[in-house]
């Protein structure tokens, strides 16, 4: 990483307390991310978890978000002593970032009113269309001013009780620290931003306070959400409660500070240096999403595209698929018990490098393989639940590199498809850059993402750390700003952190192009079935 100071070996770093701590808390995996002032990974742990469907409604419960906390720490701690001889006691800055959007709604005395209701909830479609059209500003069904309308909607008794709104982030830095805030980026998925004067937009809460009067809420909405903090902002320290949460052997001491907590889609833009004005990323996990950012307001609201905003708070249209790389991990999951019930022990990565590596020998246009991979329901192409489906014509020609590209041109289906719509707004990035664990096999996904953009596609050497190295760089950013109150973070991660770092771009192919055009129009066509299945089943 560029400019950066000559740095102390790892076990000194480590031992002194000079390492910074990111976590981050995905839909699929927690994960952290220890690095050093060089911003280079040292150790890093994960735990896997899943949301449960209860009620009708995604979910993690807090003993699942606190088990898996500590799990991740201690599997961070067990890398460390590995690697180095010596596991962390103190840090000289972390940071903690999760799944943005969703409810996390709480009472007088701190508990959770109901389970916490995650971005994939596509219940608030009343209370998304009410709000859009009385902001004239989109509100997407898994923002959590929707899911608190909603509620009032609904008439659940517990609206009424609510006396603090978060995100999950937002829940866990609370945890933590002590403090209720939240960093910009994440605010801005819980309800509008006035990128002007880096708050809650006040017309709108003004607004809200209207067309929510006669719900009789508890306190008015402004007086619930966290307070909004830009990136490089203090943002409380580690308490003794927060340190024994994270660790209850008791080693880990507080006093740590900590950076705003974020949401994924803004440490994925820190991750792929995508923060300045018409630069662009997209971030491939659970769901999919595109983030461009703006150098001018978008003429017109379409229900496609959110507008949020970078860490630092400038505005960014974003395009958000609910669906992502999940569908594709159930058939690994298929072919490699496939492969251990003919007695080989093939790896999941062993096994999604095949797959994946198929795909670059499929036909350009799937070869009349269409694969929709909704495990739940996509609002880009108007479906309320999932069908995930795999579909072919009788002259189809089914061998497993077509099924393999179909199932990766589907998991770019609907990202395509929404940024067609910033497309016809004049809005496109020069260039695209591309995280998450689908890109680790190289040459595949990227190159079917550049086709599907018709753009090039760079990943960088960081892609594979994601979103948690991500927060472990805007914790160094924090720390950064107190010896350089004035820097900007698109001018510290240009110049201190990406100055040097190696990339590959992928330039579309025009035969990739014009093969996944087509396989899109069928794919278009076919949404029928989409909801012929929904209907039926």
């Amino acid at each position: 990483m560029a400019n950066a100071p000559q740095v102390a070996p790892a076990a000194q770093l480590i031992a002194e307390g000079s390492t910074v701590l990111g976590i981050e808390l995905g839909s699929t995996n927690i994960k952290a991310s220890l690095i050093g002032p060089d911003f280079q990974q040292l150790a890093s742990g994960s735990h896997q978890w899943e949301n449960q469907f209860a009620g009708q409604l995604w979910t993690y419960s807090l003993d699942a978000i606190h088990a898996g906390l500590q799990e991740c720490f201690a599997a961070l701690l067990a890398d460390s002593r590995q690697r180095y001889g010596v596991a962390p006691t103190g840090f000289a800055s972390m940071g903690v970032s999760a799944m943005m959007h969703g409810y996390m709604a709480f009472g007088e005395n701190g508990d959770l009113l109901v389970p916490f209701r995650t971005w994939r909830n596509t219940n608030t479609q009343v209370a998304a269309e009410q709000l859009t059209g009385a902001f004239g500003f989109n509100i997407p069904l898994r923002w959590s001013v929707a899911h608190y309308f909603q509620a009032m909607i609904d008439g659940e008794e517990h609206a009424a009780q609510v006396a603090h709104l978060t995100t999950l982030a937002g829940y866990v830095h609370t945890q933590l620290t002590g403090e209720k805030v939240l960093g910009i980026g994440d605010a801005s998925g819980m309800f509008p931003i006035d990128t002007a004067t880096g708050n809650y937009d006040a017309a709108m809460l003004e607004t809200f306070g209207e067309i929510s009067a006669q719900y009789r809420a508890k306190q008015p909405l402004a007086e619930l959400l966290p307070a909004v903090l830009p990136a490089g902002a203090a943002a409380g320290t580690l308490s003794e409660a927060g340190a024994r949460l994270l660790d209850p052997t008791g080693q880990l001491q507080a006093g740590a500070p900590f950076c705003p907590p974020e949401g994924d889609a803004g440490t994925g833009m820190v991750a792929t240096n995508s923060v300045a004005v018409r630069t662009g990323n997209v971030s491939a996990g659970t769901s999919i999403f595109a983030m461009l950012v703006l150098d001018q307001p978008l003429a017109s609201l379409h229900h496609e595209i959110d507008v949020v905003t970078t860490p630092a708070g400038d505005s960014v249209a974003m395009v958000h698929c609910n669906n992502g790389a999940s569908e594709i991990g159930v058939w690994a999951g298929v072919f490699r018990d496939f492969a251990i019930a003919l007695g080989m022990d093939a790896s999941s990565d062993q096994v999604f490098e095949a797959l994946l590596g198929s795909a670059l020998n499929g036909q350009p246009d799937g070869a009349g393989l269409l694969a929709y991979n909704n495990l739940s329901g996509e609002p880009v192409t108007g479906l309320d639940q999932g069908r995930p489906l795999i579909i072919r014509t009788p002259d189809s020609s089914l061998n497993l590199a077509n099924l393999m590209r179909a199932q990766v041109y589907g998991m770019f289906a609907t990202l395509s498809l929404g940024m067609k719509v910033l497309a016809a707004e004049g809005v496109k990035a020069e260039k695209m850059y591309a995280h998450g664990g689908i890109f680790r096999t190289a040459g595949v996904a990227q190159r079917f993402l550049a086709a599907a953009l018709d753009t090039p596609v760079s990943v960088s050497e960081t892609a594979g750390h994601g979103g948690p190295w991500g927060i472990a760089v805007l914790a160094s950013f924090r720390q950064f700003m107190e010896s350089n109150p004035q820097a900007t973070l698109d001018t510290f991660l240009g110049e201190q952190v990406f100055a040097d770092a190696a990339a590959r771009e992928v330039s579309p192919l025009p035969e990739d192009v014009i093969g996944y055009n087509a396989w899109l129009q069928n794919y278009e066509s076919g949404l029928a079935i989409q909801h012929a299945a929904i209907a039926a089943l």
